[in-house]
């Protein structure tokens, strides 16, 4: 047997393997970046739903205490008008607040879930050093 024709079907070889070790990282990484999508999309509708439902009630609750807080400075001498005015916008201010702080936290666990496939670039440094080692060889 030739020792040229064993070189070149160990290259071709390795060829081979090389595309298909390619191949398989993309479809690694493909998996790995649906499964952060899927995980993020799924947070995301939560806080959606979260806070349509949070609305609604914390609007019903902001309406009956800004007319308690009303009564109380209608009590202690306001017009209504004023009385209302006032106790409206305190509890616009307070809910402005709560708004911030709510959305503040969502935002920070969002920004914790990295898209970068870490195992598959992880892979792909292992499979070049894998490469340069058998080309070395």
């Amino acid at each position: 047997m030739n020792p040229e024709s064993n070189i070149v079907d160990l290259l071709r070889k390795l060829r081979d393997d090389t595309t298909s070790l390619v191949r398989e990282e993309v479809v690694l990484a493909k998996t790995e970046l649906g499964e952060k999508l899927s995980r993020t999309s799924r947070q995301v509708a939560y806080l959606a739903a979260g806070a349509f439902v949070a609305s609604s009630a914390l609007l019903l609750l902001l309406m009956a205490l800004s007319f308690l807080t009303s009564q109380i400075f209608v009590e202690r001498g306001l017009t209504p008008s004023m009385a209302y005015f006032i106790g409206f916008l305190m509890m616009a201010v307070i809910v402005g607040l709560l708004s911030y702080i709510v959305i503040s936290k969502a935002l920070r666990n969002l920004g914790i879930e990295s898209i970068t496939p870490e195992k598959t670039v992880q892979s792909l440094r292992e499979d070049r050093q894998w490469a340069q080692d058998k080309l070395s060889s």
